[in-house]
């Protein structure tokens, strides 16, 4: 029961809420078209729960091997940190989670395409690998992009362009690049995330040579690039509406950008980066509401 308390602590289930923001509102702006599959929705939800446990996997692993998770991390103790799960078990949590979310990945495909339409198969078959590839390669490797201040690039394309618009095309098998400004918001606030956790460890980071791109900004800097995110989430999701609207239940998704707003005067009036953890919390369930509240007013 331990071991399995360690793995379950070790997936962050606390983490999920905010990586289904993207499959949410890619989906139900393809509802609002008159296109959607259960399959495609069930399958595209374990597809990316999948990648994002394997993320978090991987992370707790390459961290772990190269000493960044250590008594100057803030955060909540990791897994092979705290001695729960052994570097061994958790390469093989790895290579398990990275296998399952691969067929969850080709089911999805296969549901999505058949055998008729084989370039988008294959267009979203490289897709799926590379979303698997990059899960794994921030933090493990001696390449690892997320200490070379590359991790918000990964957020943004995976967890905001493809999520929201990927999730998007496979309904509809059609190019609407009105959908790119929500997926533009779920990605800048997804970053957002990336960004508090990565400004709540900078100092930690900056000592173990993780140069995240807090590390290389500072602090002041990455307090202005976070509202930059969170304002650029807000504003697109607006005019996305203002050019789609239909019904004032769009724009059912402002009562979303209260804590949003809350949450932004908080880091600015912060001083301790270290009191930044609450936040993380905050962001990401802003954005699940956020997402879940869009998603109301589209099919609603």
């Amino acid at each position: 029961m331990v071991k399995f308390n360690s793995w379950i602590s070790a997936a962050r289930l606390r983490t999920l809420p905010l990586s289904v923001s993207g499959i949410i509102v890619g989906t139900t702006t393809a509802v609002a078209e008159g296109s959607f599959s259960i399959s495609i929705f069930s399958l595209a939800l374990a597809t990316t729960l999948g990648l994002q446990i394997l993320s978090n996997f991987a992370n707790d692993y390459g961290d772990g091997v190269k000493g960044t998770d250590n008594e100057d991390r803030v955060g909540p103790q990791r897994a092979i940190q705290s001695g729960l799960i052994s570097q061994k078990e958790m390469f093989q949590g790895i290579i398990i989670t990275a296998v399952v979310t691969l067929l969850f990945a080709i089911l999805l495909i296969y549901a999505a395409f058949g055998k008729e339409n084989l370039g988008y198969a294959l267009l979203f078959l490289i897709l799926g690998i590379g979303a698997i590839a990059a899960a794994i390669k921030y933090t493990v490797g001696k390449s690892a992009y997320g200490y070379r201040g590359l991790g918000d690039v990964f957020v943004f394309i995976f967890f905001g362009l493809v999520a929201v618009y990927g999730s998007y095309f496979l309904y509809a098998h059609q190019w609407n690049w009105l959908i790119l400004l929500p997926a533009f918001s779920i990605g800048f606030l997804s970053m957002g995330v990336l960004n508090l956790n990565n400004m709540r460890d900078r100092i930690s980071d900056e000592k173990a040579g993780k140069n995240t791109l807090v590390v290389k900004l500072g602090a002041k800097n990455a307090k202005n690039y976070h509202y930059s995110l969170i304002l650029g989430a807000i504003l697109c999701l607006v005019i996305f509406t203002v050019l789609t609207l239909e019904s004032l239940n769009d724009f059912l998704y402002i009562l979303a950008f209260i804590p949003l707003i809350l949450h932004l005067k908080r880091v600015v009036e912060n001083e301790n980066a270290t009191l930044l953890d609450p936040e993380l919390k905050i962001l990401a369930l802003s954005t699940f509401a956020t997402a879940l509240l869009f998603g109301l007013g589209q099919i609603w």
